[in-house]
């Protein structure tokens, strides 16, 4: 058996390569929509992919499950539980409790494990010429290295109300199949750290059946469903918006993705007065403080980028973006994981353009200016953070939910003094503030890392 974990920082995302080295077939589960690691995989360990699977229909990226059928002949095969609202609507096979998919001497067998979403499905792995017994399980987004999958997205990202509790409590029964599995068995899970489909997500890759049992905070329970609901529920962290972009389109039949060919380079002077456009600046947060074109958005070309770019960026307005030409493919590579394939060109120099400085304060000022009546703190963190500490007078506002945030309105004529954690997504506030419009603005670049170094009070 050939086996490969292919993770993705950007996602914090996991998809498999499994190949029967005998038969020379293989399978990729969960695939992300950049295919060119699998296709290079089969090239090198000589395999021919012959099976793509996905665990359950993902928010969080766009599959890459149609264009890796059409570029190898692949079989899809996709979860058929759950009910009529959650099939796929393109051609598959589908997938039920106690269903195998033979991928040579290897056996995939499907479990329905409800709770994260109605469809969502585990795979339970048999090498057969080395046992019958199962090996590894592939578990999506049901069981993580230390957490398990969060059960409000039908809430928070396909409207379903009033659905939280009841798949919660689905996730509870769908544990006790997980449980009732050999210790010795591995646990693959579809994400890892930093992801938003769970909250205490381990930083290790993979785990064992026996390990969870003992330290996963969500097999602790015994028989005391509520207890085990409460504690899921609380602290789930902010659900990004194109959530639920990504959970219409993962289940369509819609256009496969090709890569632009030549990415067009623009002069600042060619989109001066262009008001259909999103101008993302990709540079160092310090750099954009410098100096910056006006209406652009700040956010960095850094692992974080697909997420924040997915709660920020419109989806129905082209993007140019501002950056190094070495950077510029990784760049169109990152946002195409989301969908965002609206990336018509980049500008690499804007030396000579009429730049903005941001105006930057230290934690002096802050301290000095935070209790005035016409001075607005915002914390743009996680909710989680703000209440778990902050610097006293800062009120909440979380950056992903700034776009929607009508009370903004209200308030526009105060300043703004913006923080957050260590000072990315401040800028990203900032610089959304400022495209739209808003004019008295300060970034505290240094943020509550900063403030807490010098001693400073903090509340919770």
């Amino acid at each position: 058996m050939f086996f490969q974990n292919v993770y993705d920082q950007n996602l914090a995302q996991a998809s498999y390569f499994l190949g029967c080295k005998d038969k020379k077939q293989a399978i990729v589960i969960d695939p992300q929509r950049d295919i060119s690691y699998y296709l290079e995989i089969a090239k090198q360990q000589n395999l021919t992919i012959t099976h793509v699977v996905e665990t359950h229909i993902h928010a969080d990226f766009l599959a890459g499950t149609p264009e890796l059928a059409a570029e190898t002949g692949a079989q899809i095969y996709l979860s058929a539980e759950g009910g009529t609202r959650w099939q796929y609507e393109y051609s598959h096979n589908g997938l039920r409790q106690g269903d195998f998919i033979k991928v040579g001497n290897l056996s995939l067998e499907v479990m329905h494990t409800p709770g994260h979403t109605p469809e969502s499905i585990s795979l339970l792995l048999r090498d057969h010429p080395a046992s019958d017994e199962p090996v590894m399980i592939f578990t999506g987004d049901f069981v993580f290295v230390g957490d398990v999958g969060r059960p409000d997205l039908l809430e928070e990202a396909a409207g379903i109300q009033n659905s939280k509790h009841q798949s919660a409590r689905k996730l509870f029964e769908s544990l006790k199949k997980f449980t009732a599995l050999p210790d010795f068995v591995q646990v693959w899970p579809g994400h890892g750290a930093g992801s938003a489909c769970g909250k205490a997500l381990g930083g290790v890759p993979s785990s064992t059946v026996g390990y969870e049992k003992l330290r996963n905070w969500a097999l602790q329970y015994g028989d005391d469903v509520e207890g085990f609901t409460n504690e899921l529920l609380a602290g789930q962290p902010e659900v990004p918006t194109y959530f639920s972009r990504m959970k219409i389109w993962n289940k369509q039949n819609r256009p496969l993705y090709a890569a632009p060919n030549e990415l067009h380079q623009y002069t600042i002077e060619q989109l001066e007065g262009r008001t259909d456009i999103v101008l993302l600046d990709s540079r160092d947060k310090t750099e954009y403080a410098a100096g910056h074109i006006g209406n652009s958005i700040n956010i960095q070309n850094k692992k974080s980028m697909v997420n924040w770019a997915g709660w920020m960026l419109d989806y129905s307005k082209q993007i140019v973006v501002i950056a190094p030409v070495e950077q510029q493919q990784e760049i169109v590579r990152k946002l195409s994981l989301i969908g965002m394939d609206n990336v018509v060109g980049f500008v690499s120099d804007i030396s000579g353009a009429s730049l903005i400085r941001t105006e930057l304060v230290d934690d002096v000022k802050v301290a000095n200016l935070k209790d005035e009546p016409d001075v607005v703190l915002m914390d743009v963190r996680n909710a989680s953070e703000y209440h778990r500490s902050h610097i006293p007078g800062a009120e909440h506002f979380f950056v992903g939910h700034l776009p929607k945030m009508e009370r903004l309105r209200t308030i526009a004529d105060k300043t703004f003094i913006i923080q957050c954690q260590s000072g990315d997504r401040a800028s990203i506030a900032y610089s959304y503030l400022e495209s739209i419009g808003f004019k008295n603005l300060k970034l505290y670049m240094g943020s509550f890392v900063d403030w807490e170094s010098k001693g400073r009070t903090v509340t919770n």
